[in-house]
């Protein structure tokens, strides 16, 4: 939402708005810079120190950020007191004050561009070595930036990197506060932009020094934050993305074998158990199989999936790989053995039809809906969408209204109109004695479905005098609103009298007055 400058008040809270003029007017923005045109950032002092940004276009503000965790209102006191000291003293806007206007500063992108035009190469080397010795963050920064222009690559030169960040941003007790996450993350980042960089330019083994490195060290360092942000699970998710992204090329057996090894140790490590990407990174080692001795050691690892969803996960992702790697006839065992899995089930029926089986089809589906009757509704509903297609492939009419009825009652993410399908197929003279039977045996599980389910009906058949009976049995200014375009032509004056009522309900509710 874009505010203007000169009327920002009206859109922040009074407590608020007070609270922003107090910290400006004690001094508490001890930095203010402009670092491009119309852009702001500064560090505000309260309890503890802030960074706040704001953009400035056309005199109104376009976007506001703060680091503090303020979540009861758009704007917190950090940018208000930042704004007060930006129309105070940096921004001229025609006709919003009376004072006398000040010259514009340079912004800190302009000045430092000139100030670069003017340094000597060597003062500027030993401005740069004398502040990595004093400043951690700007040492961690400049060797994030540039750490990649040096001979070293190595795993272990990338570790250090890290392994400074991450001491930067800890306490002296190893923890790392909320506050320190933004700094961290955006330190790391510019190393994955490296080795993005790298990756495109077929530059591997920096790459996957880079990946690792950040995999094992964010590993440890997850312990000893808090990540309610998720900034260490953004960095990690690169981090994969760096591997997935290795496995996707031709690479050098050497590198494609570190890869590979390093997906499998990540995986096997007990530290690793209970996060999300603990089973996916095999998806990653998998790509990179070549040999049936490399697949057993895969399918090995897959022993250690817990939980019952993975482990139906697991048995999909075996035979993938045994269709790779194994002779047929093991692969039909497998098959077989774990036809219950609905992935793989799915897999047979799919080729199955595919080749025009459409009796193996019906077989495989109508065995997942008996082994799917009592504890997954969602998986029978599948089967049903299966027996259909070969019904309408077949032109079995007695089948598809059977199987459309079923879909129609019982499926409320419908890929086909089922509605409409049973209408083409159900005989004119038995249409309306079909619905009513329908109606009748769609049972009221949950109120709000089913008279949803039923109002499509009327919707559908343009049943008016029906669907103004229901909105009159439930009268809500949001059921009036949404019936009223159908029911608008033949019901006016009572819908006239119906929001009437709703309103002077409303108005007594919420000012305890009727009306005159």
């Amino acid at each position: 939402m874009k505010i203007p400058l000169n009327e920002f008040e009206i859109h922040v809270d009074e407590k608020i708005l007070e609270r922003g003029l107090s910290y400006f007017k004690s001094g508490a923005i001890t930095f203010f810079e402009e670092i491009s045109t119309g852009k702001y950032i500064a560090t505000v002092s309260g309890t503890e120190k802030y960074t706040v940004q704001i953009q400035i276009k056309g005199g109104s503000i376009i976007q506001h950020y703060c680091e503090c965790p303020y979540d009861k209102g758009p704007i917190c006191k950090h940018v208000v007191a930042t704004i007060f000291n930006l129309t105070q003293d940096k921004l001229e806007f025609n006709g919003s004050s009376t004072t006398k206007k000040k010259k514009r500063k340079k912004s800190v992108q302009q000045q430092v561009k000139e100030i670069l035009k003017e340094i000597p190469h060597e003062e500027l080397v030993h401005f740069i070595q004398n502040s990595c010795k004093s400043d951690k963050k700007f040492k961690n920064h400049f060797l994030a930036s540039f750490g990649h222009l040096s001979q070293d690559q190595s795993k272990e030169f990338y570790q250090s990197q890290i392994q400074a960040i991450i001491n930067t941003a800890s306490d002296r007790h190893g923890w790392i506060e909320w506050s320190e996450m933004k700094h961290l993350e955006r330190a790391i980042s510019i190393i994955i932009e490296n080795a993005e960089m790298y990756l495109s330019k077929i530059k591997y083994e920096p790459v996957l020094n880079i990946a690792t490195s950040i995999l094992d060290e964010m590993t440890v360092a997850s312990q000893y934050t808090d990540d309610n942000n998720g900034e260490i699970t953004y960095i990690i998710e690169r981090a994969m993305d760096l591997l997935d992204g290795l496995a996707e090329e031709q690479l050098p057996d050497t590198i494609r074998k570190k890869v590979f090894e390093y997906c499998l140790s990540f995986f096997t490590e007990q530290k690793t158990r209970d996060w999300k990407w603990h089973f996916p990174i095999l998806y990653t080692a998998s790509a990179l199989i070549e040999t049936e001795k490399e697949a057993d050691i895969v399918l090995n690892c897959l022993h250690y999936i817990t939980g019952e969803y993975k482990r139906e996960k697991a048995k999909s992702f075996k035979l993938h790989i045994l269709k790779r790697f194994k002779d047929k006839k093991e692969v039909e065992k497998f098959i077989d053995q774990h036809i219950s899995n609905p992935d793989i089930r799915t897999e047979e029926i799919k080729k199955a039809f595919e080749i025009k089986d459409f009796s193996k089809v019906i077989k495989l589906s109508r065995e997942g809906i008996k082994c799917n009757e009592v504890d997954k509704p969602g998986l029978k509903r599948i089967w049903y969408k299966w027996l259909l297609r070969v019904a309408q492939v077949q032109e079995d009419i007695p089948k598809i209204i059977e199987y459309a009825r079923y879909l129609f009652l019982y499926n409320f993410r419908s890929e086909q109109d089922y509605y409409q399908i049973l209408k083409q197929n159900v005989k004119k003279e038995a249409w309306l004695q079909f619905l009513e039977d329908i109606i009748e045996d769609k049972k009221p599980a949950g109120r709000w479905t089913y008279d949803n389910f039923i109002r499509n009906i009327y919707i559908r058949e343009e049943w008016w005098d029906r669907l103004f009976k229901m909105v009159n049995e439930n009268v809500s200014l949001e059921n009036i609103e949404r019936n009223e375009q159908y029911l608008s032509k033949d019901y006016a004056s009572e819908l006239i009298d119906l929001y009437s009522e709703r309103i002077i309900n409303y108005m007594q509710r919420s000012t305890g007055r009727g009306t005159n």
